[in-house]
């Protein structure tokens, strides 16, 4: 057992975690790095997908503010929620506390995700420039290799990240959430709340300007509340 956890959940989460960052620029690109989808992965590991999936929709509101575009920076979303899914789905999401604790630490974590991805930016930039010979004179085994070596990079960078921070991280969550009082309903209240206004302020931004476009948003969020509203 380390740090609250068994390496038998650490190293899945850990492959996890490395799996869905390549996801994020390298490889396939197909969405998978998404919160929605990381966190209730996360959450399925730790045998309960729906609190993962409860986390991971709150992330998403956040994530809605990214627009990963080209060289930007931008947080790096699928290995903090992979640690913030797991970390619900562990303790339980009727535990005081822990929901909110999970989505600040996974927002803290996915800003030192994106840090990383700037780091290997930085790598595969200067491994690029020691083949700038070989570049030159059309080496395809050369642009082969530097494929490879950046998609290992960013494999063993989610890897790291993802392992690493649950190591750190479990034991200071765990005891936040001893020390939380009786009931959390207004420290998760204001975090759900913030994340939609978050969530809906990107989404404005997105649509506001298309035709017909903040009717369409409008119509949307009201079916979304109404059929939110009948299935409570």
């Amino acid at each position: 057992m380390i740090a609250g956890l068994s390496l038998a959940d650490l190293i899945p989460l850990a492959l996890l975690g490395g799996v869905l960052g390549l996801d994020v620029v390298s490889f396939p690109q197909a969405m998978l790095s998404r919160p929605v989808v990381a966190a209730t992965l996360a959450g399925l590991l730790m045998g309960d997908a729906t609190s993962g999936l409860l986390l991971g929709v709150t992330l998403e509101l956040f994530a809605l503010e990214t627009l990963p575009f080209g060289a930007s920076r931008y947080p790096e979303w699928a290995s903090a929620s992979v640690v913030g899914g797991s970390l619900v789905a562990q303790m339980g999401p009727a535990t005081p506390g822990v929901f909110t604790v999970a989505l600040l630490a996974s927002l803290a974590l996915a800003w030192v995700g994106g840090r990383s991805m700037v780091w290997l930016r930085k790598l595969n930039a200067r491994l690029a420039r020691e083949r700038l010979e070989a570049l030159g004179h059309g080496s395809g085994r050369t642009v082969i290799g530097l494929q490879m070596l950046g998609l290992g990079a960013d494999l063993l960078r989610g890897i790291l990240l993802t392992g690493l921070a649950l190591l750190v991280l479990r034991p200071g969550v765990g005891a936040l959430v001893n020390a939380w009082g009786r009931s959390d309903g207004s420290a998760r209240a204001v975090a759900v709340g913030l994340a939609a206004m978050v969530g809906t302020a990107a989404a404005w931004k997105l649509f506001h300007g298309m035709k017909n476009g903040p009717y369409l948003f409008a119509g949307g969020l009201v079916v979304g509340l109404v059929t939110l509203a009948v299935r409570l």
